[in-house]
């Protein structure tokens, strides 16, 4: 089966392929020949996936699959969430971003946030969604080189590095991505054939 990843992030595409069965044939938006920007104008993560998914899915009729992720801080009420990509602007500068983030949390106690990962999938018209959430906290300073986004900030709970500090298995054994990928190939890996 062919399955169309409606995303330009090639990155999440190679975490997604080895999880698959050899039946799912994982295309990617450039393979398509599509390289436009995807519409995002809900205000969830579950909206934005949806939004995604049911674009492309229309767009060249074939199976399809988008994730939208964001980064919930309790104190901020879920701040930045669906805006974690453009929280200091549209120009979605991870190190802005991440700058805005510890100047918004000086002097708060309550550090707790947690990542969370939607997955929409349309096959045949009928739609899925998967989730995936890890719990932890924000630090006060940048830690690590490796990762994307908030990483260097974000220590997942019963950890005491960041996601950035960590080689890409260990973050994939834990992360908000992996765990909805694992529920989504798990659901795939079952469609008799």
């Amino acid at each position: 089966m062919k399955l169309v990843f409606a995303s330009h992030n090639l990155h999440k595409i190679e975490e997604i392929k080895p999880e698959l069965s050899e039946k799912i044939e994982l295309v990617s938006l450039q393979k398509l020949g599509y390289s436009k920007e995807i519409p995002e104008n809900s205000d969830t993560l579950e909206g934005n996936a949806l939004e995604k998914a049911k674009y492309i899915y229309n767009l060249y009729k074939l199976n399809t699959i988008a994730d939208d992720t964001g980064l919930e801080v309790e104190a901020l009420d879920d701040a930045p969430g669906v805006y974690s990509a453009r929280y200091a602007g549209n120009q979605k500068d991870s190190l802005a971003n991440i700058l805005k983030l510890l100047n918004e949390l000086k002097g708060v106690q309550n550090r707790k946030a947690r990542f969370r990962t939607v997955i929409a999938l349309i096959i045949n018209d009928k739609i899925s969604v998967f989730e995936g959430i890890v719990n932890g906290i924000i630090i006060n300073q940048q830690r690590g080189q490796s990762g994307f986004g908030y990483d260097p900030i974000f220590q997942p709970e019963g950890f005491s590095k960041t996601f950035a500090e960590m080689s890409l298995e260990e973050k994939n054994l834990t992360s908000h991505r992996a765990r909805a990928i694992r529920k989504l190939t798990e659901y795939l890996n079952n469609i008799p054939e």
